[in-house]
């Protein structure tokens, strides 16, 4: 009975359909977090008869055969890079991207990574750093007699110093740009890590070569819908339903065959 299989495949599915699902809806509130999808593809067949095989001696093939599939199985958990909502938040370190790029984070293994959050703060070095403390890329230190701060869309960084009434460049923010954006390897804390789907980064001055502008004293909201997650989670409830009647049903004939005299 390979049915009991096949469906135990097809609850297996949705039970993953459902986990995504609901880690989509726990970041709805999350800054810059973009919602993933689960991709799904069908299981090796077995060939009863083949498609085209040879019927008879004068050479007559099979217009269609007999296949029975496995199953199904999770390709991959594809992650949907479209533009979230962008927030006004007042405060002038909060710094949203409207575009494809990725701000840069030097983590403390050395290592690059990407985030599209830009909830920034300055640590006790004047350092412009994530939530976690980690040093954005370039390195941006902000004077501690600063009293004004201000980033434009191409990333510069200026700061009015007191008792001067001109501003001074504190640097310029870079963004990057990924050729396959989704396939970065996201590692938590709103972090990306460059991967050989990804491809290398294109880092560059942002309002220059499509790689996004930065707006400050906004963020970017989540791009999570809430009504399609929603509708989404029934859908994967009632298949799994369906797939646990199938398991039932199967069980059933099962036993009628058992019980046979």
């Amino acid at each position: 009975m390979k049915a009991l299989q096949i469906a135990a495949t097809g609850m297996q599915a949705q039970q993953l359909n459902v986990e995504v699902i609901s880690h989509n809806i726990a970041n709805m509130r999350t800054t810059g977090y973009k919602r993933m999808r689960p991709e799904f593809q069908d299981l090796l067949y077995q060939n009863i008869r083949a498609p085209g095989a040879t019927s008879s001696e004068s050479g007559t093939t099979l217009p269609s055969g007999i296949q029975i599939g496995m199953g199904v199985k999770t390709a991959s958990t594809y992650r949907i890079l479209t533009q979230g909502d962008l927030t006004n938040t007042e405060k002038e370190l909060d710094l949203a991207i409207r575009g494809e790029g990725f701000f840069q984070v030097q983590m403390p293994d050395g290592q690059t990574a990407y985030t599209r959050s830009g909830a920034f703060s300055l640590d006790a070095n004047g350092q412009l750093v994530t939530q976690e403390g980690y040093q954005v890329e370039p390195s941006i230190t902000i004077p501690s007699n600063a009293r004004q701060i201000s980033i434009n869309t191409s990333g510069e960084v200026q700061v009015l110093i007191d008792g001067q009434t001109a501003p001074q460049s504190a640097g310029t923010l870079q963004l990057a740009k990924f050729v396959n954006r989704a396939g970065l390897e996201a590692i938590g804390d709103n972090l990306f890590l460059e991967t050989p789907s990804s491809g290398t980064p294109n880092t560059g001055t942002p309002n220059a070569d499509g790689i996004g502008s930065i707006l400050q004293n906004f963020l970017e909201s989540s791009n999570v819908n809430a009504v399609s997650e929603i509708s989404d989670l029934i859908a994967a409830q009632r298949a799994y339903e369906m797939n646990a009647r199938v398991i039932s049903a199967a069980d059933e004939m099962m036993s009628a065959t058992a019980n046979l005299r």
